[in-house]
C-alpha cells in the first residue's frame, strides 16, 4: 500500500457467487459496497481484495464485527 504509514488487517465478510449467466464469480464485501468479480473463485476474491485496498485509501475503515452471524430469509415475490 502506499504512503509507508501503518498498515491494519480487516478482516471482510464477502459473498461469492456465480453471475446471471454463470459466466464469472461476482465477489461483494457486505461491510462497504464494493464488488468485483473474476474466472474462478480465487480470482474474484484476489480483484476484490486489490478493489477493497484501493476503496479504503480514501474512505474511512468502518467498525465492523469479524464473525457476524449470517442468515437467509425466504422473500416472497411474485412468480
Amino acid at each position: 500500500m502506499a504512503g509507508g504509514g501503518d498498515v491494519v488487517t480487516l478482516p471482510a465478510v464477502v459473498t461469492l457467487e456465480r453471475d446471471g449467466h454463470g459466466d464469472v464469480y461476482v465477489a461483494r464485501c457486505l461491510a462497504v459496497e464494493v464488488a468485483s468479480h473474476g474466472d474462478t473463485p480465487e480470482q474474484a476474491l484476489a480483484m476484490l481484495r486489490e478493489a477493497l485496498e484501493l476503496y479504503f485509501e480514501d474512505c474511512p475503515v468502518p467498525e465492523v464485527d469479524a464473525h457476524p452471524e449470517l442468515a437467509t430469509v425466504e422473500v416472497r415475490i411474485p412468480a
